[in-house]
């Protein structure tokens, strides 16, 4: 009797497969890129999260110096002094022209003004005008008291009022940087000040 033998067997025997070594390897490499890609998230939504801390501290500020800015640019007068929403007070000749206040005739009629004025109580840069006495906050936590100043053109503080100086404008702030942190001793804070020099336009 003849045996028959398939030759299917022979061919499959020759078939390579994935070894449990293998295997192995494959699944610690695939872990390894795993905790790759969730170590780069991680790292970046603190990334996020510390640039947050500073660009939500400086936006207002920004915004405001632009607004102020464009407003001395195009005014006809302007003086420093102090004030609030109440009251302005110019600075008295021969004493150094900052102060906490800032005010702007668009033109040479002195009951229609603008006014900034940075609110002591609540560290808030406001505004307010002859034909709205209710304040508009302009930007928030700001530190240093003493906001405008006048300059000459080498940005020496003025002590008199002349016709083309320069207004120079400071917004500090002072920022809790990480909210996890115990405030107080040991709490961590970041510092930002923005700054713009302004002259108007039109000097005559």
């Amino acid at each position: 009797m003849k045996t028959f033998t398939s030759n299917f067997f022979a061919r499959g025997s020759g078939t390579r497969a994935f070894t449990l070594a293998e295997m192995m390897v494959v699944v610690a490499i695939f872990s390894l890129l795993i905790v790759a890609l969730v170590s780069c998230q991680l790292f970046g939504l603190r990334l996020y999260h510390v640039s947050e801390t500073k660009l939500a501290a400086t936006a207002d500020g920004r915004r405001a110096l632009n607004q102020i800015r464009e407003q001395v640019r195009q005014a006809k007068l302007v003086y420093v002094g102090n004030g609030d929403a109440a009251g302005f007070t110019n600075i008295e000749d021969g004493e150094p022209q900052i102060g906490n206040a800032l005010q702007i005739y668009a033109t040479t009629n002195l009951s229609a003004y603008t006014r900034y004025y940075l609110d002591l109580e609540d560290k808030n840069l406001k505004s307010v005008t002859a034909s709205d006495a209710t304040p508009r906050v302009i930007a928030q936590f700001v530190t240093n008291q003493m906001v405008f100043q006048a300059e000459d053109f080498n940005g020496t503080v003025l002590t008199i009022d002349v016709n083309n100086r320069v207004i120079r404008m400071t917004l500090e702030f002072y920022q809790w940087e990480y909210p996890i942190t115990t405030i107080g001793q040991g709490g961590m804070y970041d510092y930002y000040r923005i700054q713009t020099r302004i002259t108007r336009r039109l000097i005559e």
